[in-house]
């Protein structure tokens, strides 16, 4: 039987192993220093953004990571680490952390994984820039209406000019 210590590290590990297959990005951040209020409020603002916060011991991320193939993830863990899963898309969470770390100093951004690249630091901080999905999908909505919005006023105008022509020549024969 084995010591209840390694069943759960093992269950860690698979749950970590299991997160990674089934979210869209993972964050690593460094939580040193914060308030259990403040982790607490940090779990709150990822919850509504359809992510969520997993401490774990360093030693079960690093090899769990290692077992899962994300290497370079390995150096960004040092210290009382936390990982975040996105479920759905990554722009909600890395905002929600670029907006939590700018009120905590304590909170830092060390790293992440999206789909098959490895982010740093700042490329999660220009993730948050980016309008979420739904703005994206609006915006290019708008791009490809725009030369039909085009055509169509310009086939009214077209069509008003000709009926206020007709109209004048009316007048004119009236008078």
């Amino acid at each position: 039987m084995k010591k209840l210590g390694i069943l759960v590290k093992e269950t860690s590990q698979d749950r970590i192993k299991n997160q990674l297959k089934e979210s869209s990005a993972v964050f690593i951040i460094r939580y040193s220093g914060l308030s259990s209020p403040d982790i607490s409020s940090l779990r709150q603002s990822l919850k509504n953004s359809c992510a969520h916060l997993f401490v774990v011991k360093n030693s079960v991320a690093r090899r769990a990571f290692n077992n899962v193939g994300l290497e370079p993830l390995i150096k960004a863990i040092e210290g009382p680490c936390g990982l975040v899963f996105a479920k759905e898309e990554p722009v909600m969470p890395s905002r929600a952390l670029c907006n939590f770390s700018k009120g905590h100093e304590q909170l830092k951004l060390e790293g992440g994984y999206l789909k098959d690249r490895v982010l740093e630091k700042k490329d999660i901080e220009a993730m948050a820039k980016l309008p979420v999905k739904e703005v994206l999908r609006a915006q290019l909505v708008m791009t490809l209406n725009s030369p039909i919005s085009g055509l169509a006023v310009a086939l009214n105008q077209i069509l008003a000019k000709f009926v206020y022509c007709i109209d004048q020549i009316r007048q004119k024969k009236d008078s």
